[in-house]
């Protein structure tokens, strides 16, 4: 590979010299497989190659490499500077090293202070005596970080010192300027700290009783749809002659036909779809599992991306980024992102932009044609019935049946 890319063997052995030098061959395939231009791949291999000389006139082994490292020649190039894109191509080759097993995984920074300690804990007491997910941990703890951050500030973490009046005061500094839902998440976790604090026996009273309760209602609001009409022309805004655009094309399919949630399609994959069967595996919320027929106009839609527009890969993910690196969107942050720029394309501007924005509407389209609550739950996989009754309030014919008269005058 080096060969291909550095004709000349004077430029080779320049580039290969110093303890990185046998790893550079490797990285440049790694690089090529992930989509990286020619010129890319050639500039980030003379920044590892100046790392590796950097590493020899030290007389530093590969195996005293890390982020610390890294940093330190950063500086040293900031002085010189000789190229662009460094940090990149060194955390990325950093991460290469540790697939081979020549380095070991980053060491975490150490936060011994008491506010880190009190946050460690009680992240520990969700996972392993409340059984809370990750997901509903890393919601928590910052929290219970700004809570404690705003009361004591730098100085020590006196719990005997809470009273009722320090909670309120934060409840009504933070409440205005977050929505009810978060509103809702704050109130949880200060409670769930308050109880963790009162088993440990750093307070006598729990002062979880005390903390109001978030106003947030069920079902107090309208689901956010678009019309048949505004969805036909959000797919019909997507360019089919280009691979960017067979890629959202089919993702805003199945989001618009089938009422897929974006982190599902993240997470789909080449072996979730069964062409002989004309079925497709989505992983759903709670670890569930379940298989939904493919519509004609989606399997067509999926058949044409995969084999015109999806990069080669190693990924088995369905849905790859455009550009380097070639792998797996990193978050349902992405399929958001898909949604608002075709909605910009149509000159639609609706208040919620998200991708659930396409399965509510599917949901309103359905009830509108005559389906049940029952058939549109089914459909969206919701768990508990409760969860579809929203939908029944965008049935504005069913419900002038249930309005009384208005008695006008004689009142």
């Amino acid at each position: 590979m080096i060969e291909r890319l550095f004709p000349d063997q004077r430029i080779r052995q320049h580039l290969c010299s110093g303890p990185l030098a046998s790893y550079l061959d490797g990285f440049a395939t790694v690089l090529t497989t992930l989509g990286y231009a020619k010129s890319m791949v050639k500039e980030k291999l003379r920044r590892v190659a100046d790392l590796s000389r950097w590493l020899q006139r030290r007389e530093l082994a590969v195996t005293a490499l890390d982020e610390q490292r890294v940093e330190q020649f950063l500086t040293d190039r900031r002085r010189h500077p000789t190229g662009r894109g460094g940090p990149q191509a060194c955390r990325r080759f950093l991460s290469y090293l540790r697939q081979l097993g020549c380095i070991p995984p980053p060491r975490e920074a150490i936060d011994d202070s008491p506010l880190q300690r009190i946050e460690h804990d009680f992240a520990h007491f969700l996972a392993s005596e409340r059984g809370l997910k990750p997901t509903t941990v890393i919601n928590y703890v910052p929290t219970i970080h700004r809570f404690l951050e705003e009361r004591y500030g730098a100085g020590a973490l006196r719990f005997d010192e809470l009273s009722y009046r320090d909670v309120h005061h934060f409840l009504l500094r933070r409440a205005p300027n977050v929505s009810r839902g978060r509103a809702k998440l704050i109130v949880t976790a200060l409670r769930s700290f308050f109880g963790f604090l009162h088993q440990r026996g750093d307070i006598t009273t729990n002062l979880a009783g005390a903390i109001p309760a978030a106003a947030n209602w069920r079902l107090t609001g309208l689901p956010r749809s678009l019309t048949p009409e505004q969805v036909e022309n959000l797919l019909a805004s997507c360019d089919l002659h280009t691979p960017l655009g067979l890629r959202d094309y089919a993702i805003l399919l199945l989001l618009a036909r089938l009422g897929l949630r974006a982190g599902e399609l993240v997470a789909l994959t080449l072996d979730d779809l069964d062409w002989e069967t004309g079925t497709l595996l989505v992983h759903g919320k709670g670890e569930r599992q379940e298989h939904l027929p493919l519509p004609q106009d989606v399997g067509k839609a999926l058949e044409n991306y995969l084999c015109h527009a999806r990069p080669q890969c190693s990924s088995r993910r369905v849905f790859i980024r455009c550009h380097a690196p070639l792998c797996g969107f990193s978050s349902s942050a992405a399929i958001d992102d898909v949604v608002r720029r075709a909605l910009a394309r149509t000159g639609l501007d609706p208040a919620f932009k998200g991708a659930h924005l396409l399965r509510h509407s599917l949901a309103t389209r359905m009830l509108r044609n005559g389906a049940s609550l029952a058939e549109i739950g089914e459909i969206l996989r919701h768990r508990h019935p409760e969860t579809t009754q929203i939908y029944a309030k965008v049935d504005l014919s069913a419900l002038r049946a249930l309005a009384p008269p208005w008695p006008g005058d004689a009142i």
